[in-house]
């Protein structure tokens, strides 16, 4: 377990959570179907419950008072993470990063994100990788402040969803 900034804790999510990880993720990821377009939208949430069901990725939350109000995917090197849409990295990937609404601002992303980042680290990867979307400014905000740059020959295009963009972030030793 590590603690973080505001009595934050993260640790590695146990088997019998995954209910509330996923409602957690689709709850955090709700406000993106009044953004997107009616069929990106369907996409996403349809990949949001697919890739928190799947196996295969450290899976970290992040608890407050008790409660889970984040969690993020770190999935290892050369896992095709997106079902063939994409070659799958040389590097680690992060994936379904969310956090609670009521959370938000709290600084649970960036926490969960830089637990992504030390054990990418600590595997002996040179690089971190993700994926989003333009609908989600906030996060790329975030994901850009942190150093992560495009990647845009990761970049791939959903029929009837939003382009999905690649970023990366350098890992020093």
């Amino acid at each position: 377990m590590t603690a973080g900034a505001g009595g934050v804790r993260l640790r590695d999510a146990r088997p019998e959570e995954l209910a509330a990880v996923r409602a957690l993720t689709l709850r955090a990821y709700a406000e993106y179907a009044g953004v997107m377009e009616p069929s990106a939208w369907t996409g996403l949430e349809e990949a949001v419950r697919r890739t928190v069901d799947s196996g295969g990725a450290e899976r970290i939350v992040a608890e407050h008072e008790g409660k889970i109000v984040g969690s993020v995917m770190l999935f290892p090197p050369s896992t095709a993470t997106y079902g063939g849409s994409v070659e799958a990295p040389p590097w680690p990937e992060l994936r379904m990063l969310a956090v609670s609404p009521d959370a938000r601002g709290m600084g649970v992303g960036r926490l969960l994100v830089d637990e992504c980042v030390r054990r990418a680290r600590a595997s002996g990867a040179t690089e971190l990788g993700l994926h989003t979307s333009r609908s989600m400014e906030t996060a790329i905000g975030m994901y850009r402040r942190m150093g992560f740059v495009r990647a845009p020959e990761h970049d791939f295009h959903p029929e009837g969803a939003e382009r999905v963009e690649g970023y990366r972030l350098r890992l020093d030793p």
